[in-house]
């Protein structure tokens, strides 16, 4: 789940890359300020098996805030407001607290919220219309990048599937479904206060202090 939300931040947070600008890339960043949707996301590893499946809902608002909630599958939450992003794990009854431009930084769910970012990040090519859907192939500039590579797949400039592929030869596929657009969010989604009695760890302390 945690490299999931990773890889779907930098989808979050990104920018055509090239000096023409892929145009359902461009209509998504341009067009659509609210998204909600449904989606699986099924976890592979570097033989092709699969070792992880999961659902939820996820709901992104421009700039910067972005939530993921599995509810199927092993149960997290993850909310970001655009300045603190916290990680509850159910299991273990714990939340985590980042500094949100530390924890996205270079990750897929930054690509779906910023546009600023993708240029920086990613190199990106046309690979032309599956199933209806235009495909795109995005290429980490990094060398020290987690990821390989991202496809993604859009339609009508909304986000049909995301299929990450990291450098250990496993993979991240997700696809999304009811999704809707631009339709009103309650703020609530971007808050969180975490239960009563669970650890709580702040990482935002350490990081600034470095």
């Amino acid at each position: 789940m945690r490299r999931a939300f990773t890889l779907l931040c930098l989808l979050v947070a990104s920018a055509v890359a090239q000096a023409q600008p892929v145009a359902a890339l461009s209509r998504f960043f341009d067009g659509v300020q609210r998204f909600e949707a449904r989606f699986t996301q099924v976890q592979t590893d570097e033989r092709g098996l699969k070792i992880a499946e999961s659902s939820g809902q996820m709901a992104l608002q421009r700039p910067g805030k972005f939530r993921w909630q599995v509810q199927q599958g092993a149960a997290q939450l993850i909310v970001t407001d655009g300045t603190t992003l916290w990680l509850y794990d159910e299991d273990l009854q714990q939340v985590t607290l980042r500094s949100a431009d530390e924890a996205l930084q270079g990750s897929p769910a930054a690509l779906l919220s910023q546009r600023t970012a993708l240029a920086e990040a990613f190199t990106v090519t046309d690979e032309g219309a599956e199933n209806g859907a235009q495909k795109l192939l995005l290429k980490p500039k990094s060398t020290e990048s987690d990821f390989q590579d991202l496809r993604l797949w859009l339609k009508d400039g909304i986000p049909q599937r995301m299929l990450f592929r990291d450098t250990l030869g496993g993979a991240t596929d997700i696809r999304f479904s009811s999704a809707k657009t631009n339709t009103p969010l309650d703020s609530s989604l971007f808050r969180f206060t975490p239960p009563q009695g669970v650890e709580v760890i702040d990482s935002r302390t350490s990081a600034e202090s470095r």
